[in-house]
């Protein structure tokens, strides 16, 4: 029977030994933390590490004449996937419609607003979330920018916690009357649609999709069919009533803003919008 043959330089050295360790460590480390972008070995291999997820919920709706009908869909997505990178953790794909009736408009307007019923988004918040926890998953934390989305999720989010013992959480990145983590970058110190944060935040994002010179400077009032007893300075779902802010209404956001624009997009830079994603990440 003839010998094996006789492997030269079988011992490595120092340095090789480095290397090879250099480049197992490079095939085990995260690429991605875009589940979407993940073969599930991937999922498997990040599972080890953290059981928290990321979830990225949007709007396709009316927005100013400058910014895309994606601005609260980009912003969401833009402040998920940085949040995700530093905490190195998972996100999900970024569900691009929220609860947006308000925005509709009239009949033939083409608006071109999509909106799911309030039932709709909860059933998908819900059963997203079952998704997740069934694949070890047991800390949900859902993102969205569309502040209107919050006003149908409590429900799901209780059911979620209530059945599986699970920690869910929803954050509504800094916009409207809640903007105090990123005050400081704003000279409009109140975050409203498609004034200064948003115009920024899509000028960052991509800036060939943002159409200044269609932009305009507005401010809110309360709906004509009112009356004049009633105001309105702001997008919350209120009105002010002899000097009171307590009263709620559905309005249509046509009704109060007609352009959809409300504050100054002119104070908007693209980088103010690389200083508000890096914050409110």
């Amino acid at each position: 029977m003839s010998q094996p043959p006789i492997i030269q330089n079988a011992i490595l050295t120092e340095k090789e030994v480095l290397e090879m360790a250099k480049k197992a460590k490079a095939k085990s480390k995260i690429w991605t933390y875009a589940m979407e972008e993940m073969s599930y070995p991937d999922v498997q291999a990040i599972l080890k590490t953290t059981d928290v997820v990321l979830i990225p919920i949007g709007s396709q709706e009316k927005h100013g004449p400058h910014v895309p009908l994606a601005t609260d869909s980009w912003a969401t997505i833009e402040t998920t996937r940085r949040a995700a990178e530093k905490a190195k953790v998972p996100y999900t794909p970024l569900i691009p419609v929220g609860y947006s009736p308000h925005h509709m408009g009239t009949v033939n307007d083409g608006i071109g607003t999509l909106s799911f019923t309030g039932e709709t988004l909860r059933r998908i918040i819900y059963e997203i979330g079952k998704c997740l926890i069934f694949h070890g998953f047991n800390k949900l934390i859902y993102t969205s920018q569309h502040a209107s989305n919050t006003k149908v999720n409590d429900e799901a989010l209780r059911r979620l916690r209530y059945e599986t013992g699970c920690f869910c959480a929803w954050y509504m990145t800094p916009t409207e009357r809640k903007t105090q983590v990123i005050n400081d970058l704003l000279e409009e110190k109140i975050a409203w649609h498609s004034g200064e944060m948003e115009t920024a935040q899509c000028m960052a994002y991509d800036e060939s999709c943002v159409h200044m010179e269609r932009a305009q400077k507005h401010t809110a009032h309360a709906p004509k069919w009112l009356g004049p007893a009633f105001n309105k300075t702001d997008g919350v779902p209120t009105v002010i009533f002899q000097g009171t802010e307590n009263i709620f209404i559905p309005m249509e956001h046509h009704e109060y803003v007609a352009e959809a624009t409300i504050g100054d997009p002119f104070l908007g830079s693209k980088e103010k919008g690389e200083k508000i994603f890096e914050r409110a990440s």
